[in-house]
Parts: structure tokens; C-alpha cells; sequence
């Protein structure tokens, strides 16, 4: 029997529900899951801010029963290396980013899924500055 292999991207910062359905449903569509974790050098290049560093996130992310493996994202343009060099099968995102990776269709298929309504890290950060105050 040929292992399916899955690839998904994240920061996966203040890990929350939405992260772990996310997780769950993309390791339903195959044997091994990978996690391509972004560092905190390319979220900065983003403009992005996470709580925890690369390090703690990937820690986390390890002790997940659905991840079998987390490796580094460096930048936009190592997906098409990350699944070639990997043997991926199977590329998965959360629909908030449907047809931006279509050009891997070229390379494996690819699977956009649903995001868990009501959560987000966004909101989580946003909630919690709700709750501070001023004094």
C-alpha cells in the first residue's frame, strides 16, 4: 500500500478549535500529515505578529495526534519544492484562500477546506483586547 501524503501551511498562533478541525479534516484525507509551519522571519515578512515563537508553535503542533510532521516555511515560493521533495499527495488550505494555490494542481490535488465558524486567532487577539482596560 502507497502512504497518501497531506501538506498544509499555517501560522498557527494561539492554537484554537478552528486549528484543530482543520488538522483533523486534512489528515482524513490521507495517511501522513505534514505541517509547514511559518517562522518568524516570514511572518515578518507578512506583517504578521505571533504570540508565540517558531519554536513553541512547532512544539505544539507536535504533540497534535493528526500531525506527523512540522517543517519550516521560509517564504511564498518553496510549496511547489515542499511538495515535490515531500512525494505530497494531497495540498489543503482553508477555503479562505480558495484559488490561490491552484497552480499546484500541477503537482498534487488540491483541497480548500471550510473554516470553522466564529473562530479565528484574529478574533481571539481582538477579544482579548477587549478585555483590557485603561487606567
Amino acid at each position: 500500500m502507497v502512504m497518501k501524503k497531506v501538506i498544509t501551511y499555517g501560522t498557527y498562533d494561539l492554537l484554537h478549535v478552528g486549528h484543530i478541525n482543520l488538522l483533523r479534516r486534512a489528515r482524513e484525507l490521507g495517511d501522513y500529515l505534514i505541517v509547514v509551519l511559518s517562522s518568524d522571519e516570514f511572518n515578518a515578512i507578512k506583517h504578521k505578529t505571533a504570540y508565540h515563537c517558531y519554536e513553541d508553535r512547532k512544539m505544539i503542533l507536535e504533540s497534535i495526534k493528526y500531525v506527523d510532521e512540522v517543517i519550516p516555511e521560509y517564504n511564498w515560493e518553496q510549496k511547489i519544492s515542499d511538495v515535490q521533495d515531500n512525494n505530497v499527495d494531497v495540498f489543503v488550505m482553508g477555503d479562505d484562500w480558495k484559488g490561490q494555490f491552484d497552480f499546484l494542481k500541477d503537482y498534487c490535488e488540491v483541497v480548500y477546506l471550510p473554516r470553522t465558524d466564529g473562530i479565528s486567532t484574529t478574533k481571539i487577539k481582538s477579544d482579548l483586547n477587549m478585555g483590557s482596560s485603561t487606567k
